[in-house]
């Protein structure tokens, strides 16, 4: 009896032991998504992405790792939460900093703190909120591509309709947001050819395969495609099973 007892509580330490390594892996997703009418002229663009860093402070591993392979960073919401000091989200930004220009869309756990503050902060390191509108990149061809980006859905403060307004309708279009639900508001004729979206923590727990989430993924709907981020912190414990942390260096070019 005594032997099952210790076996069970070897496999209970082991299985602990490798949730926590899931949760605080430092991995970096490398992708390369292919569209028809990603425009010729641009070659290709290569995006960090990060959502859901909640607590955990962003590895030095990481950003040497990926200093000079990014155009641009875009983090999917969820930046911090409610008890989560100041000064490291202000060290996370200047690590986000080093590897392009950053963009940021809310989402619902950034919202839990002093937001005006937050707001401040982004605006002194010279931070790009898309809340509801979108920035144009164009080339010297005249191609455009427009990154939008949409408040948080939670709270029904997005407007998907005005940061298409604010887009080229020619474009080609990325839209940012924190929940991975805004493709049900994403129409044909809106063409929108990806989306990049957090949230669900890709599940974060999967207990004999089961969780309420889906783990990460990259998905083709008829709509759109869309990828869901695994993210790179948790909520509540530091845990994770079969959704392990990540982040994404995502390459975008014609095929």
């Amino acid at each position: 009896m005594i032997w099952i007892m210790l076996l069970f509580l070897l496999l209970v330490g082991i299985i602990l032991y490798r949730m926590v390594w899931e949760a605080f892996l430092n991995r970096v997703s490398i992708q390369e998504l292919l569209f028809s009418e990603f425009p010729d002229s641009f070659k290709q663009i290569s995006i960090f992405f990060i959502s859901d860093i909640h607590r955990r402070s962003i590895s030095n591993k990481i950003t040497n790792e990926m200093i000079g392979k990014a155009d641009l960073v875009i983090i999917g919401g969820d930046l911090t939460e409610k008890g989560v000091p100041m000064n490291r989200v202000r060290e996370n930004l200047q690590k986000l900093k080093k590897l392009g220009p950053v963009y940021f869309v809310w989402g619902n756990n950034d919202y839990e703190t002093d937001y005006h503050e937050l707001d401040a902060l982004f605006w002194e390191m010279g931070i790009k909120v898309l809340d509801n509108t979108a920035v144009t990149f164009e080339s010297e061809m005249g191609e455009k591509i427009c990154l939008l980006g949409v408040d948080d859905l939670n709270q029904k403060r997005d407007r998907l309709d005005i940061a298409l307004y604010d887009a080229d309708n020619e474009s080609f279009k990325i839209v940012a947001s924190h929940y991975p639900q805004i493709t049900e508001k994403i129409l044909p004729e809106h063409k929108v050819q990806l989306v990049l979206s957090g949230h669900t923590h890709g599940g974060q727990i999967h207990l004999f395969g089961y969780s309420p989430y889906e783990r990460g993924k990259v998905k083709r709907l008829i709509n759109t495609t869309v990828l869901i981020s695994n993210g790179y912190g948790t909520t509540a414990l530091p845990l994770r099973l079969g959704a392990p942390a990540e982040c994404h260096l995502i390459t975008l070019k014609q095929g």
